[in-house]
């Protein structure tokens, strides 16, 4: 593999995306074993100081075109293909989020190259790479070579460390003229959802409940552990979506990211939809009465068990703790 590689920086709301120094560091390991020099793109208004802070990147080419501003699939995937063309790449990393969904799928068209998607891992083999694709929301792994490692690559979030992206030193920044289809639909402005009464991106415990919490009325159980830890309650999908917790209290790809120092998680299985939005806590402590339930793959203790049982159980043994 001596082509260069290309990663497609993600922006929103001013910002350089954590997904986008994800793959700056999965990058780099295939640039360091290939010697392929390794390349950032920053698309829109905004790109030119932004492109800065991608030191980790060999150059950082910046097209800042407004209608590159959160443009959709197609002229994004147009003008992508214009800068692999001026730049040699023929590996394209991209990430595989809300923002930049469609556009692997387009740019594998125009450019001819194999895509692979939902990847979480990336190694160089030789000449070539081997990509690693959860299928069927995780349930299988499959190892995809490519053989001259060419190709479009759609990196799920989450799957490498940020901060193997992110470096003090200040890139190369060329700014490049690249053709811009006029999008069909245009971005107009960003809407900041209502955070309710708790901010829950902003608390350091969540205790986190799903099916196994099984009624609204057990909801409660949940909120005095919260309340006794200093923390709030947060839910997956299925509990928001019976109405029992507001939609600011939900953690997943369709609500919330969220940090914690400590996240519980009551009767969650883990699916790849939750698992996005709270992967990045320091702490994971998963309850579930199957032992072979995903949010054990990823939880830091684990415990095979009902959460409806153990909550009076804990929300007990922390007041007496705390005397």
């Amino acid at each position: 593999m001596a082509s260069a590689i290309l990663v497609l920086a993600e922006q929103l709301r001013g910002g350089i995306s954590d997904i986008t120094f994800e793959m700056l560091g999965a990058g780099r390991k295939l640039a360091s074993a290939s010697g392929a020099p390794l390349y950032a793109a920053v698309f829109g208004s905004e790109a030119a100081p932004l492109g800065a802070k991608l030191g980790m990147a060999d150059k950082v080419f910046v097209a800042g075109n407004p209608q590159l501003n959160l443009a959709p699939a197609h002229t994004i995937a147009a003008a992508l293909k214009a800068l692999m063309d001026q730049t040699q790449a023929g590996l394209v990393l991209l990430g595989g989020t809300n923002v930049s969904i469609g556009i692997g799928s387009v740019l594998s068209a125009k450019a001819n190259l194999p895509l692979v998607n939902f990847c979480r891992g990336a190694k160089a083999e030789g000449g070539a790479v081997v990509v690693t694709s959860q299928l069927f929301g995780g349930k299988i792994l499959s190892d995809v070579r490519l053989p001259d490692g060419r190709g479009i690559v759609s990196i799920y979030p989450g799957s490498f460390p940020a901060d193997a992206g992110k470096s003090d030193k200040t890139p190369p920044v060329e700014q490049v003229d690249v053709p811009v289809e006029p999008p069909k639909v245009t971005f107009k402005q960003y809407l900041e959802p209502e955070t309710g009464d708790v901010d829950i991106t902003k608390q350091n415990v969540l205790v986190g409940v799903g099916r196994g919490i099984q009624t609204q009325d057990n909801v409660q159980l949940a909120e005095a552990l919260a309340q006794i830890l200093g923390g709030a309650v947060c839910a997956s999908r299925p509990v928001i979506d019976q109405g029992w917790l507001p939609l600011s209290r939900q953690v997943g790809k369709s609500g919330m990211a969220v940090k914690p120092r400590v996240y519980l998680a009551l009767g969650i299985s883990g699916a790849p939809e939750h698992w996005e939005g709270m992967q990045n806590s320091q702490c994971i402590i998963a309850v579930n009465t199957d032992p072979k339930a995903p949010i054990f793959d990823g939880a830091h203790y684990g415990v095979v068990g009902d959460a409806l049982e153990l909550l009076p159980i804990l929300t007990d043994k922390v007041k007496a703790r705390k005397g």
